[in-house]
């Protein structure tokens, strides 16, 4: 190929594969899961498998989630359902099951079984000086839109830890 070529075109085969290994054979329910079960049960859960039993219609999605939360994921099993169906466009799950877990999770130092952290964008705000040394180093620029990302970029850059050790 010439030029650049997207991050998501160079592994789209190597997601697809790793998601139809156990029976996804939508990604998007896998890597797209905070929007399809929402921000509170995305903390709570998340997806396992997709089994197709031989018999009957609809495949089983299998939820993983800590023993303390599963009474209340129990209860709310069919919204889900809905909307990973909602996801695919047609009925593909038919049941969903509950695979119970420490909050750890299943391997020793795991990290906590919770969603993942907020973006650096809503962590850390830049200062009133990383600001202005952003927008007057756009300044020059005459296109609006190309001195919003350049400006958010040079917002990034200046907001960056400085290295602790001797730079080469």
């Amino acid at each position: 190929m010439k030029g650049f070529e997207r991050a998501a075109g160079l592994l789209q085969k190597r997601i697809s594969a790793a998601g139809e290994s156990r029976g996804f054979a939508v990604s998007k329910v896998l890597t797209h899961w905070d929007e399809i079960a929402g921000p509170e049960m995305a903390a709570l859960t998340r997806p396992v498998k997709i089994g197709y039993a031989s018999h009957g219609l609809g495949a089983t999605l299998t939820v993983l989630c800590s023993g303390a939360n599963a009474p209340m994921i129990e209860m709310q099993k069919e919204t889900l359902r809905q909307r990973v169906n909602a996801c695919y466009g047609y009925n593909a799950v038919a049941r969903i099951a509950l695979t119970q877990t420490a909050p750890q999770g299943f391997a020793e130092a795991q990290a906590l079984f919770q969603g993942r952290p907020a973006s650096t964008a809503q962590r850390n705000t830049p200062d009133p000086e990383t600001e202005a040394l952003a927008r007057e180093a756009s300044a020059p620029i005459r296109d609006e839109a190309l001195r919003a990302a350049l400006e958010d970029m040079g917002r990034t850059i200046l907001s960056r830890p400085k290295p602790k050790g001797p730079t080469r």
